[in-house]
């Protein structure tokens, strides 16, 4: 009996042991699995990475001056994140449509947002003006060829007083937002403040002098959009061609003014967008806008406007789409320097993120010769987002 017990307990202490060591190794290799496994922080995991691209193929008749082309419009690579209750984003654009000294790739954004509060938000970095209702808009979503001429010329893409093309940017610090929300939560009032160096993209304020630009809009129903809009500011070291340095001769600089109001109105719903705007500028241009040039040109005075009026309708709902656009810019404030276009076109989108736009402009532009102010022009692109 005596060494059946002890059998028993030897058997006992050796299954036990065996236990152990498997249970042991078990642990040994879940710490090992816990050692290769490194857990990343929530804003890393926040970090969306998007883009998209616009090829294009534009052809003209201007007298005398005939083209067509294929063109890579634009590109580009976007990197979306949150950091708590901050949002951020970077942007770099690809584009052939470049002047004297701009790169061909660029940062376009790079700025954070805190939006814990709805009514009250806070944007610091190189981002979109607080300009217009068109500027901000995505240039796919916006449904044409190009922005109005009047935004392009008077919103800071190719800015009248010469800045470098830099997509309606600038760098600066911007609070916003959405206040008196209705009985279903939709707030009826919008605000946007923004104080920016006056300059365009990745450049620095020249003559210290910030731009303040302001708008306001009111909502009344859905979908429905009523705003205006102002800017006060400057533009640093231009050159004046009549102010002479007595002992070089050669032209000296100043900062010269832009005061700018635009009055805007629109409707998107239900795939129906309707947009209206009319933008005055006071300020001297430069001798060619969005180019990065410095020289100031008097000869084209030191008043613009311009105005547009669009329409965009479902023919088959979420696919195919008719539209049609009046805009008219006046780089003096007048009729004789007008270029009027009168456009029509097709959308198509094959999925949510391939379409197809088509448009045919028939221009008049009075600043060409006598006899030569007519022409046409055919705009086909076919834009994808990733």
């Amino acid at each position: 009996m005596l060494k059946r017990s002890l059998l028993l307990m030897a058997l006992m202490i050796g299954f036990t042991s065996t236990l152990s060591a498997e249970e042991q190794e078990v642990q040994n290799t879940q710490q090992e699995k816990e050692k290769k496994t490194i857990e990343l922080p929530q804003w890393v995991k926040n970090i969306k990475f998007s883009g998209y691209g616009m090829l294009q193929y534009i052809g003209q008749d201007p007298e005398g001056n005939h083209s067509n082309t294929f063109n890579l419009r634009l590109a580009r690579f976007i990197l979306d994140g949150k950091i708590g209750d901050f949002d951020w984003r970077a942007q770099i654009q690809g584009t052939n449509a470049t002047g004297p000294g701009q790169p061909t790739v660029q940062l376009v954004d790079l700025y954070a947002e805190w939006r814990r509060y709805p009514e009250f938000k806070i944007r610091a970095g190189q981002f979109k003006r607080c300009f217009t209702f068109e500027n901000p808009t995505h240039p796919i979503t916006q449904g044409w060829r190009g922005y109005a001429d009047v935004i392009n010329k008077l919103s800071a893409f190719g800015d009248r007083t010469g800045e470098r093309s830099s997509g309606g940017r600038d760098i600066g610090i911007q609070f916003s937002g959405d206040l008196f929300p209705n009985a279903n939560g939709r707030r009826i009032l919008h605000y946007q403040v923004g104080v920016y160096n006056g300059e365009g993209v990745n450049t620095k304020d020249y003559d210290n002098r910030k731009d303040f630009i302001a708008g306001i809009w009111v909502m009344p129903i859905k979908g429905l959009r009523i705003g205006a809009f102002g800017w006060t500011g400057s533009r640093g070291q231009m050159v004046d061609p009549n102010l002479t340095d007595p002992v070089t001769g050669e032209a000296k600089t100043r900062s010269v003014e832009k005061n700018r109001y635009c009055l805007s109105i629109e409707y998107d719903l239900n795939d129906y967008t309707f947009r209206g705007e009319y933008v005055h500028s006071q300020g001297w241009g430069a001798a060619s806008p969005g180019n990065n040039v410095r020289a100031i040109d008097y000869s084209k005075g030191d008043k613009a406007d311009g105005w547009y009026v669009f329409g965009i309708v479902p023919l088959i709902k979420g696919k195919l789409f008719a539209k049609a656009r009046y805009q008219c810019y006046r780089n003096q404030k007048d009729w004789e320097t007008s270029v009027n276009q009168v456009e029509c076109g097709l959308n198509y989108k094959f999925t949510k993120n391939l379409e197809i736009h088509a448009e045919y402009s028939h221009v008049n532009d009075r600043t060409l010769a006598d006899g030569k102010h007519n022409y046409n022009l055919v705009d086909v692109e076919l834009d994808f987002r990733f």
